[in-house]
């Protein structure tokens, strides 16, 4: 898993994270990946990522501005996953890494799968491929890749309703299921996007050894 920020003048906290991690022949094991301390097991620019009041916190001022998108990175990889946490943002557009790789370590930039969100009313809950395809899924859309690369789009639910769900800049419980090559999105409690991904380029572009 890898946390992204991306925006100026953004604040950005997590909290309570937790991943249920499961292989086809583990049982279900639960862990926590941030201790509410400090950030042993993750790395990332130093000016941007701090612990407080026991939150992951991302921020940027006008006197502490990034030129690029740059990640906090958990250390360990998983394979088929439960990530469940809380975060509040205020102000612009961030997002949760997840079936990623490293591009460029020194400046802490990935590729991958990204579940996106906003301090706006459109893109929270939707997945993103970061250095990839761009918008896979829009709010409210069962997306099948198929094994060329098409695309097929069923609508479960509206972006407005799922808007109506989420608390603006307040706390609200973010979960990402990745089974496989399915993915789903939930914020509090809501199913935003579901998406199976069998197209050649997200086998290229998301090494499970290093998902993060």
């Amino acid at each position: 898993m890898k946390f992204q920020l991306f925006c100026l003048a953004l604040c950005l906290a997590f909290c309570a994270c937790n991943a249920q991690i499961k292989t086809s022949d583990d049982p279900v094991e639960i862990i926590s990946l941030f201790n509410g301390e400090n950030l042993n097991m993750w790395r990332g620019d130093s000016r941007i990522w701090s612990v407080e009041d026991g939150c992951i916190v991302g921020r940027t001022t006008d006197e502490n501005k990034i030129e690029k998108n740059t990640f906090l990175i958990y250390e360990n990889p998983f394979s088929d996953f439960e990530l469940t946490f809380k975060y509040k943002i205020i102000g612009g557009n961030s997002g949760v890494q997840y079936r990623s790789k490293v591009i460029y370590e020194d400046m802490f930039v990935v590729g991958g799968y990204q579940a996106d969100m906003e301090a706006g009313i459109q893109h929270s809950g939707i997945l993103y491929e970061e250095k990839g395809r761009g918008i896979l899924a829009k709010r409210g859309e069962v997306v099948i890749v198929d094994k060329e690369g098409h695309k097929s789009v069923d609508q479960f639910a509206n972006s407005e309703s799922i808007q109506k769900n989420i608390k603006s800049e307040q706390w609200n419980t973010y979960r990402i299921v990745a089974h496989g090559y399915h993915l789903q999105h939930f914020i509090n409690g809501h199913k935003t996007i579901d998406v199976i991904d069998n197209s050649p380029l997200s086998l290229n572009l998301n090494n499970w050894s290093s998902t993060k």
